[in-house]
């Protein structure tokens, strides 16, 4: 993509900003490494863009993939849940609470729908496009065919579970996808780097935000 004049977005283009909620900054209750630093690089680029969608984590109080709701486990181990393998969290982003918010620094103007995830206590929901059973889809997938998106760039948290679960999802089902590399943060070097491998392996393209300025 050539960096010698400004980038303006196609009206097939969208900007899919994850989850840039308050509980995944420093001082919330599951903190992204250097979270809020997405904030300033993803403002910058919404002006860019025709088409916006924001995700948000919306959990119930007793939300399966809470370590509080399995006695005896801690945060970040696992368990065997209907669909497989789950994480457990900090209870985090939980429905109604200012930590499941938008970040009230993200500018907000030009998101045209918001779309809320992880909104039934027995299934977590990684992916904008699919729970993680990886059977039941979010709605996402039908209004992009609606608008007439081919095209996503993706920013926001975190590396390694929301971004790149959203992005894998998006290359299966036939999108374009470019992540914007410094307006995404990960929780561990080795989520993001396990991330990186899956999502080169599905076409995915890297770019940082400067690649689009002119």
């Amino acid at each position: 993509m050539p960096t010698s004049s400004p980038f303006t977005s196609a009206p097939t283009d969208l900007l899919l900003v994850v989850d840039v909620q308050p509980d995944f900054m420093p001082g919330g209750a599951l903190p992204v490494p250097e979270g809020d630093a997405v904030l300033p690089v993803i403002n910058r680029l919404m002006p860019r863009f025709g088409n916006i969608v924001a995700t948000q984590d919306w959990h119930p109080a007793d939300h399966a993939s809470f370590a509080s709701q399995h006695p005896g486990k801690a945060p970040f181990e696992t368990v065997t849940l209907s669909y497989g393998e789950q994480v457990l969290w900090p209870d985090h982003c939980v429905q109604g609470t200012p930590g499941a918010a938008l970040h009230p620094a993200l500018e907000t103007r030009g998101i045209q729908m918001i779309l809320r995830k992880g909104v039934r206590r027995a299934i977590d929901s990684y992916s904008a496009f699919r729970e993680n059973d990886r059977r039941t889809a979010t709605g996402l997938h039908g209004y992009l065919q609606a608008r007439g998106i081919t095209r996503l760039f993706i920013a926001g948290l975190a590396r390694g579970y929301c971004t790149d679960f959203s992005a894998e999802d998006a290359a299966e089902l036939g999108y374009a996808v470019v992540l914007l590399e410094d307006a995404c943060r990960g929780i561990t070097p080795e989520a993001t780097a396990e991330g990186t491998r899956r999502l080169r392996a599905k076409g995915v393209r890297f770019l940082r935000s400067d690649a689009l300025a002119g």
